[in-house]
């Protein structure tokens, strides 16, 4: 009689993996062409997370306008357009290029102006506390990027409908909401389905999916000029119920989630779809019996976790009060650009093609660096070329202006790329129970950070140590906070609470083995 199978994943040729990282890559490879194809279609959400999180750059701008009468009372560069006759002025290009002066807001107060983009970022935020525990808990990675795909598309088309800037802020919203969730799940899906020497660069992936969205929108906003903005939305839109359709049939749920859900059966499906035809893999039905219990399904489970534990608090706390000196850095900075007064198209797509080199070092740095000193480095040096704008405010020199304009493209540079090794860290400092959570706080602290921005830009106006001088600081400093963390580079990912604090001690104790002696 056959010997009882004793191992999750048994093959006739080899010994019994030890955890879930060994059996990916035992079994399936480390990476795979359905890994990749897998990886890709998940990391293109990325495309549309950039489209919605800048395109009121585009649809909000406050555009130009011009004298029509000859009267010596109106001047194109001093007159204030609000003491102005409306028969003595008219907009360069159709009212309709922007919601400001299609619903003359021209004379409103920063508030009603700024409205519509700080209801988007308080829609992340609230998006991200009541939808990211969902990914880690009932719904799984798949079906909430699905959800939140299709809550951004819904809300996107609906826009085209707006009426006034009420409604129009109220949609921006619900867009923020379901646009809340897209880069974590996306992060987390396509990392968990590869084994950990490809983990970082399929990582990666999803940071050129979001430049590439990123990039594209000056393209389509450029091709759109003079056009209403509603056309701009209905562009952005489109493309996005398709990419949902191809979620809901094509991507793959995170095998990791599902052995961790007790969900064992579809699992080991899954890896024998993205598996070579010749290997064989079974299920010990055999120790059936054994099984945990699956765990809550409370929504809030996964937080709670995080917070009663006092080696996941610190950690947590740590990369959320990093991410927020990054998000006013990476927020602030093209919200600042109109300071520096270069046109729309091209600043935007500066800072776009900013994604590229940082997305590229971090690929290629990725694992070759610490963790820790490749986030101190980014953070640091970012804080710096920030100051340095300001102080080059003070200063009478030549071109300062371009000067500013590196600096600022330095600055911008330095916090994507600390962004991108950040979520990769986060990655690798939680087990598989919080790991969506874990990010989702980070994700949630860096969108804190763009909540703040915009009002320190528009104080920065008037003195630029409200803006450059204290985004520097904050990510230079916060940065710091990275020391006390451990060092995950080459590490296996744990997927309970106990196997990762076990890992921890052993870690401790081996630093502790090798100070004695």
């Amino acid at each position: 009689m056959a010997e009882p199978t004793r191992p999750l994943l048994t093959d006739s040729n080899s010994l019994p993996p030890r955890s879930l990282d060994e059996t990916i890559e035992r079994y399936i490879g480390s990476f795979g062409w359905a890994q990749f194809l897998q990886a890709t279609l998940v990391s293109f959400s990325g495309v549309f997370d950039a489209q919605q999180t800048f395109i009121s750059v585009f649809t909000d701008f406050e555009p130009t306008w011009h004298c029509t009468e000859s009267d010596s009372f109106c001047h194109d560069s001093v007159s204030n357009i609000c003491i102005l006759p409306k028969t003595a002025w008219s907009w360069n290009l159709s009212p309709h290029v922007s919601v400001i002066s299609e619903w003359s807001l021209q004379c409103a107060g920063s508030f009603v102006k700024g409205l519509p983009e700080s209801s988007f970022f308080v829609g992340c935020l609230i998006g991200g506390l009541v939808l990211s525990t969902l990914a880690d808990s009932s719904m799984g990675r798949k079906n909430m990027l699905f959800l939140s795909c299709l809550i951004m598309s819904i809300s996107t088309m609906l826009t085209v409908f707006s009426p006034n800037i009420w409604v129009y802020a109220f949609l921006r919203f619900v867009n923020g909401v379901g646009r809340a969730t897209v880069g974590t799940c996306a992060l987390v899906l396509s990392t968990e389905l590869v084994g950990k020497k490809w983990r970082g660069r399929v990582g990666i992936m999803s940071f050129f999916g979001f430049m590439l969205g990123f990039l594209s929108l000056p393209a389509m906003a450029y091709i759109n000029r003079g056009n209403s903005w509603r056309i701009l939305y209905i562009w952005t839109s489109v493309p996005t119920m398709v990419y949902c359709v191809m979620v809901r049939f094509f991507v793959c749920e995170s095998p990791r989630w599902l052995f961790v859900r007790g969900r064992r059966e579809e699992a080991i499906s899954i890896l024998k779809r993205v598996a070579s035809s010749d290997v064989t893999m079974s299920l010990p039905f055999e120790e059936q019996e054994n099984i945990d219990e699956k765990p809550s399904v409370n929504i809030y489970a996964a937080m709670k976790v995080l917070v009663e534990k006092r080696w996941a608090l610190k950690r947590v706390s740590t990369v959320m009060a990093v991410a927020f000196g990054i998000g006013l850095v990476y927020y602030g900075m093209p919200l600042a650009l109109s300071n520096l007064d270069f046109n729309v198209y091209m600043s935007a797509a500066f800072n776009a093609l900013m994604d590229l080199p940082a997305n590229l070092i971090t690929l290629f740095l990725v694992d070759k660096l610490s963790r820790k000193n490749a986030l101190i480095g980014f953070t640091a040096l970012g804080g710096i070329s920030s100051v340095l704008i300001f102080a080059l405010q003070n200063m009478r020199i030549k071109n300062h202006g371009a000067l500013q304009l590196v600096l600022e493209l330095m600055s911008y540079f330095c916090a994507c790329s600390a962004f991108n090794m950040e979520m990769i860290y986060t990655i690798e400092l939680f087990p598989t129970c919080v790991r969506n959570s874990a990010i989702a706080m980070a994700r949630q602290a860096l969108v804190l950070g763009g909540v703040f921005s915009p009002i320190m830009v528009a104080a920065g106006r008037k003195n630029g140590v409200w803006s450059f001088g204290l985004f520097g600081l904050a990510i230079g400093l916060l940065g710091l906070f990275t020391v006390g963390l451990p060092e995950t580079r080459g590490s296996d990912l744990c997927d309970t609470m106990d196997e990762e604090e076990c890992r921890d001690r052993r870690s401790n104790n081996d630093m502790a083995s090798s100070v004695i002696a």
